[in-house]
């Protein structure tokens, strides 16, 4: 073993927030190797896991976050508030999603002023030039929101009491997919396994080739040509958004003209709100704004994070990909030898010691950013 790291895992402020980083298997990896993990009390319990299940894997339970934040490496689920930043220690090393529609400013200038290392989940690469905890959460959440969906069309959530895909006798629910990349091909999997009549739509050729290929000709494909969208938008009865925006060139948004011409009953789930929304009517959504709504009478289901819906399945994909990570990070010595040396994990890094280096993150925040290799042999 290389270097003995010495890892934070805070509970999250957001009541909302269930899922964790690690779980307490994936702690007992790490502490097995001589690794210190501090997690803070009850930081578990989203994922049912209690402060024994941690103690057992050999964590240090803390009762308080400062003394959590006082690790070289944190790693935690939402972007940081102002308050936690400011329990950090100078130069330490912040593991978090982006989640750009939360990210206080406030909370990234004092990252600056600390020279603070700072990966986002969303940007790590592999090996494979994929995005493996974006995928993971892709395949989660495209998943879940079939079983969402479902709920939401029963009488039970005030839908129009159908029951998902139907019976003998009765037309299938139709499902309209709008992005056919991982997100929306296991929605349009989980929805066919359910009965339903699926339409996936997209504006990359390839992506629809593949997806067809994967589930068969009984599924539906187009590219956004207007007349096809507007008369599938017409007929349905649940519209998923599943576009990925995050470093992308191109943002396609379905127009508000298009939703207000749904059947009155209608769902639209946005599985895309922390990256500014799918559709007219859910662009540019706070963490403040009402996440369940109707407008046009149709009804919308914008909660961000759809994983905490199944809240320990993702913890346990995070620590497929977090556990090796964190072992090369040991290996190498330093975080800043495994940047040098992984490029998949360079692509992660949006702030380095303090200094923004992606530009997708820097431009939310109005501020200019420079290639990380300038930096890597100063520092």
């Amino acid at each position: 073993m290389g270097n003995r790291l010495l890892i934070g895992i805070p509970r999250e402020r957001n009541e909302e927030e269930r899922r964790l980083p690690l779980t307490p298997e994936a702690v007992d990896m790490l502490t097995d190797c001589g690794h210190r993990v501090v997690v803070e009390t009850n930081a578990g319990l989203g994922i049912n896991y209690s402060d024994n299940h941690f103690s057992e894997a050999g964590a240090e339970i803390v009762s308080t976050p400062q003394e959590v934040y006082q690790a070289d490496l944190i790693l935690k689920i939402l972007p940081p508030l102002p308050g936690e930043v400011a329990l950090m220690k100078p130069r330490s090393t912040l593991f978090s999603m982006v989640q750009l529609n939360s990210f206080a400013p406030e909370a990234f200038e004092l990252m600056m002023s600390k020279r603070i290392n700072a990966i986002g989940y969303e940007l790590l690469a592999d090996d494979q030039n994929k995005l493996p905890v974006l995928n993971i959460i892709s395949e989660i959440e495209g998943k879940a929101s079939i079983s969402i969906a479902a709920e939401m069309l029963s009488n039970a959530r005030g839908g129009k009491g159908l029951l998902f895909g139907g019976i003998s006798g009765v037309p299938p629910t139709e499902v309209v997919i709008v992005g056919a990349g991982i997100a929306g091909t296991a929605a349009a999997r989980a929805a066919l396994g359910m009965g339903a009549m699926v339409k996936v739509f997209d504006e990359d050729i390839n992506k629809l080739r593949t997806i067809q290929q994967v589930l068969g000709q009984s599924l539906f494909t187009s590219n956004f040509q207007p007349n096809v969208l507007h008369n599938a938008f017409r007929s349905a009865d649940v519209v998923i958004g599943a576009m990925r925006y995050i470093n992308s060139r191109k943002r396609y948004v379905i127009a508000e003209e298009m939703i207000s011409s749904m059947k009155k009953g209608a769902l639209i789930i946005d599985l895309r709100v922390n990256q500014g929304g799918c559709f007219e009517t859910t662009c540019g959504l706070t963490p403040s704004d009402p996440s369940v709504f109707q407008q046009y009478g149709i009804f919308h289901y914008c909660k961000s994070n759809v994983s905490n819906y199944v809240a320990r399945t993702t913890a346990m994909g995070f620590s497929n990909i977090f556990v090796p990570m964190l072992f090369s990070i040991g290996d190498m010595g330093s975080v800043q030898a495994l940047i040098k040396a992984d490029m998949g994990f360079r692509a992660g890094i949006y702030m380095y010691a303090g200094k923004p280096v992606n530009r997708y993150v820097a431009n939310h925040f109005n501020l200019s950013s420079a290639d990380i290799s300038i930096y890597l042999s100063a520092f």
